[in-house]
């Protein structure tokens, strides 16, 4: 299980390196997409309460980075219009 990190481009172009606590998180988004910010928000909450549960399952706890994580995703979201767009640039491991 990984450490993953995704790059991501925020719609004022300022850039946000992201960590996943699982490589899952490369089954939900793809390089170089443009996502509206709510479907950018709400696949990283399920990809990364995915990557969090598979840690519970593994050690017996949940990953709190990957919680908090997912609340600097959604706080910086708020300062943008639904039809703006988020780009994830890439992964890395």
């Amino acid at each position: 299980m990984p450490e993953t990190w995704f790059n991501v481009r925020w719609p004022d172009d300022r850039r946000m390196r992201c960590y996943s606590p699982s490589s899952t998180i490369t089954q939900f988004f793809e390089p170089g997409t443009r996502y509206a910010v709510p479907e950018f928000v709400r696949i990283a909450r399920t990809a990364l309460t995915h990557a969090g549960e598979r840690v519970r399952a593994k050690y017996g706890y949940a990953c709190s980075a990957s919680a908090e994580q997912l609340v600097a995703i959604e706080r910086t979201a708020q300062a943008f219009a639904s039809d703006a767009t988020v780009t994830v640039e890439g992964f890395e491991r």
